[in-house]
């Protein structure tokens, strides 16, 4: 993919220093060792974290205008920025941007403390995406996922649970914890995923006809390698030798290929609907 916009301003650049995480214990710290368990993206789970820890007090960092990895994260961000407003302007609503941090080793959020084992994640209490970029090689070099645009995919993805967040998703799923067991809630979480990705793939639709924004070949081959490689089936496989379905949070590698591929193709929110079978 290229992009020839001048970027988001919505960018904080927190690498490098004064990111040191400090885990006061609940939830955050339950995050982590999942995500140090699995070794892998646990989005869904911090995305869904009750906002009631302290904001983040950490030193925003800083980088050359020309990093080419703040360029590319503020590229992406910016395009999404432009997908958004127009779609929430059709829907008679006003987008608000969200904001990404970018950091290195942990980072204190409005949702807890993390880790960089988690992976990228949204917190919704301060309507920020969070990203190490080492996540970026994580994934070229353990799940076999390379290019820029699997990179993209994961950006627009965390953008999707803002876009959940704004529209109430997120809390109504939230708001069904407290009655469901937690196979049922498991297959709330792994719908909210599952339209996170279909909102990806939307982006990615409409962000073709954007001025500054062009595909190059093979760049939705790599988004759905992305979206094959991080499935809870795989993952699980590889991290345990056994696939526990009840236990799924985020969806399969087929699933997680169809929606985004879905959103890809339509381009209509209407047709996003992952809890279609599902009153809450």
């Amino acid at each position: 993919m290229q992009w020839f916009g001048k970027g988001s301003d919505n960018v904080e650049d927190g690498r490098g220093g004064g990111g040191k995480l400090a885990l006061g214990g609940g939830l955050g710290v339950i995050v982590v060792i999942l995500g140090l368990f699995f070794g892998q993206d646990l989005t869904g789970l911090v995305s869904q974290l009750p906002g009631a820890s302290d904001q983040a007090n950490v030193t925003t960092g800083s980088s050359p205008n020309d990093d080419p990895q703040k360029k590319f994260v503020s590229g992406v961000l910016e395009s999404t920025e432009q997908v958004w407003d127009a779609q929430f302007e059709q829907m008679g609503l006003q987008y608000q941007h969200p904001r990404l941090r970018m950091f290195t080793d942990g980072v204190q959020t409005a949702c807890g403390g993390a880790s960089s084992a988690v992976g990228p994640f949204y917190c919704p209490a301060d309507s920020k995406v969070y990203i190490d970029l080492s996540f970026f090689e994580e994934l070229k070099n353990r799940f076999g996922a390379a290019g820029d645009f699997a990179q993209a995919y994961v950006i627009a993805h965390e953008v999707g649970h803002h876009v959940q967040n704004l529209l109430g998703t997120s809390e109504k799923v939230q708001q069904a914890r407290g009655r469901l067991s937690e196979k049922e809630y498991n297959k709330l979480s792994v719908m909210l995923e599952l339209q996170a990705d279909f909102y990806a793939g939307l982006w990615a639709h409409h962000a073709q006809n954007l001025k500054d924004f062009r595909l190059d070949p093979g760049d939705l081959e790599e988004a759905l390698t992305a979206a094959n490689a991080i499935g809870d089936d795989k993952l699980q496989k590889q991290a345990t030798g056994q696939v526990v379905p009840d236990s799924f949070t985020h969806g399969t590698s087929a699933q997680r290929m169809q929606w985004f591929k879905k959103g890809f193709d339509t381009g209509n929110i209407n047709q996003g609907n992952t809890f279609s079978s599902e009153s809450f």
